[in-house]
């Protein structure tokens, strides 16, 4: 049996309606990461002990997670 996620969205969503931003979900083994944009699509995985290194490498290249959502499409 699968839990289901549950999805927080970023404070920094944009304007409008708050759909250009990054979601992320947390489960004791990883944390799920999906553009809310597309939400039906397959979420990027990380191993809950990875994800502050992946969230620093993220800001050295990026101002915002809106940024990084539009990376992602």
């Amino acid at each position: 049996m699968t839990t289901p996620y549950t999805w927080r969205k970023s404070s920094y969503s944009g304007g409008g309606e708050g759909n250009a931003c990054v979601e992320v979900a947390a489960h004791p083994t990883h944390i799920a990461i999906r553009d809310s944009k597309a939400p039906a699509k397959t979420p990027l995985t990380i191993p809950a002990g990875a994800f502050t290194a992946f969230l620093d490498g993220v800001k050295n290249d990026y101002s915002t997670v809106t940024d990084f959502a539009r990376f992602r499409g």
